[in-house]
C-alpha cells in the first residue's frame, strides 16, 4: 500500500488511513480514542456498550462519560452488544444522538458471561437473530449513518459454525453493513493461539468490492502491514497492541508510506503522552476517579520504558493521584530509548 492509496471509506464516512482503533471493553473510552486519532489512527471505536444502558443510560456523570464524543475525534463509532433484537434500535439512536457517526455491532466478544447472557460471539451461532438485528439498527438510524458489524470467524471449527458465518456474513451486508471487521479466532479460541489471517483472506474474497477489516494478533506496525499485503482486507483494526502504545498507529504510517521502522518512542516522548492522558482522563472522569481510571493504562504504558516490570510495580501500587504523580517524577525523569512492546502479548482485555 503506498501513500497514494485512496482513502477507506465506510458508507458516507471517509477515512484519511486503513488504520482503525478497536473497541475494549474498559479501555477504549474518548481519553484513549483522542490520543489514537492524534497518532495516527483514522477512526476509533468505543468501548463494547450494552444496549439496554445506553437506551435508558442517566444524567451521572460515570455514566455520561462512558458515551461521551469530543469534536476533535471525528468520524467515531459507537458499538452496541445485546441479545434482543427490540433493544437495540433506541439505543442505536441513543448514540447517534450523542454524537457518534457509526454504530457497529458486536457479534465477536468470547467472554463466558457475555455467551451466557445469549450476546457477542453467541449470535454467530443464531443467524437469524443476528441478521434481524442488523435490520433492526440499520432501520432505526439515518441513512447517512453507517452500520457497521463486529465478528469473529465462528463459534468453533465445525461445518456448522462456518456456514453460520457466511450466512451472516452475506446477509449483513445485504441488509445494508457498510462495513465488517473480522477477528481471525473463534469464540471457543479467546484469545489463545494465533488468528487465522488465512480466514481474513478468504473473507476478502467473498467480499468483493465490500469492506472488509481485520482483526487480531496486531501487535506491531509490521504486523499491520503484514496483515495489509497477506490478507487484501481494506483496513486494519488495532485492539490489545493500541493500549499504553498510541505510537503504533504512526508508526505503521511510516511502514506504510515506505519510510524506515520508526524506534520506541523515548522516556520523555512516553511521559508527556502519559501526563496528557492524565489530563484528559481528570477532565473527562473528574479528579476523584482518574488516578483508579488511569491505573490500568499506565501498567500498560509500561512496558514502553526500558525498567518496565519497576514502572509497573509502581503504577500498581498508586493509591492516590499523588501517587501516580510521584511514580512519573520517579522514573521518567531522566530522557532515554524506550523498548518495543510487541513480544508482551496481553491476554486479559476482553470484548475486543
Amino acid at each position: 500500500m503506498s501513500p497514494a492509496s485512496p482513502p477507506l471509506a465506510i458508507g458516507g464516512v471517509t477515512l484519511q488511513s486503513p488504520l482503525l482503533q478497536a473497541a475494549l471493553s474498559g479501555y477504549s473510552d474518548l481519553p484513549m480514542r483522542l490520543l489514537a486519532r492524534r497518532h495516527g489512527a483514522a477512526y476509533a471505536v468505543c468501548e463494547v456498550l450494552l444496549d439496554t444502558f445506553v437506551a435508558v443510560v442517566g444524567t451521572n456523570r460515570r455514566n455520561l462519560a462512558r458515551i461521551a464524543v469530543d469534536p476533535g475525534e471525528h468520524p467515531v463509532g459507537g458499538q452496541l452488544m445485546g441479545a434482543n433484537p427490540d433493544d437495540f434500535a433506541p439505543a442505536a439512536v441513543r448514540l447517534v444522538e450523542a454524537g457518534f457517526d457509526v454504530i457497529d455491532i458486536n457479534f465477536g466478544c468470547p467472554v463466558k458471561k457475555v455467551l451466557g447472557r445469549c450476546r457477542g460471539g453467541y449470535l454467530l451461532g443464531t443467524p437469524e437473530t443476528a441478521l434481524e438485528i442488523v435490520s433492526r439498527v440499520r432501520d432505526a438510524v439515518p441513512a447517512r449513518v453507517p452500520v457497521t458489524l463486529k465478528m469473529r470467524r465462528g463459534i468453533d471449527d465445525s461445518q456448522r459454525s462456518l456456514d453460520h458465518f457466511w450466512t451472516i456474513f452475506e446477509g449483513a451486508y445485504d441488509r445494508g453493513v457498510a462495513a465488517i471487521t473480522v477477528h481471525g479466532r473463534s469464540v471457543q479460541q479467546k484469545y489463545v493461539g494465533p488468528s487465522s489471517w488465512e480466514f481474513l483472506a478468504a473473507a476478502k474474497r467473498r467480499a468483493g468490492k465490500r469492506v472488509v477489516i481485520g482483526s487480531g494478533d496486531l501487535f506491531s506496525a509490521a504486523a499491520c502491514v503484514a496483515m495489509l499485503e497477506r490478507t487484501g482486507v481494506d483496513g486494519v483494526s488495532i485492539a490489545r497492541g493500541a493500549i499504553g502504545n498510541p505510537w503504533i498507529f504512526r508508526q505503521t504510517l511510516a511502514l506504510l508510506a515506505g519510510g524506515p521502522p520508526l524506534p520506541p518512542p523515548t522516556i520523555h516522548e512516553q511521559a508527556d503522552v502519559l501526563r496528557e492522558h492524565f489530563r484528559l482522563a481528570e477532565s473527562l472522569h473528574g479528579e476523584d476517579r482518574a488516578g483508579r481510571v488511569m491505573r490500568k493504562f499506565a501498567i500498560k504504558y509500561a512496558r514502553l520504558h526500558p525498567e518496565g516490570l519497576p514502572v509497573r510495580d509502581a503504577f500498581v501500587a498508586v493509591k492516590t493521584n499523588a501517587d501516580w504523580h510521584a511514580v512519573l517524577a520517579r522514573f521518567y525523569a531522566a530522557d532515554g530509548p524506550g523498548r518495543d512492546p510487541a513480544d508482551d502479548v496481553d491476554e486479559t482485555v476482553e470484548c475486543g
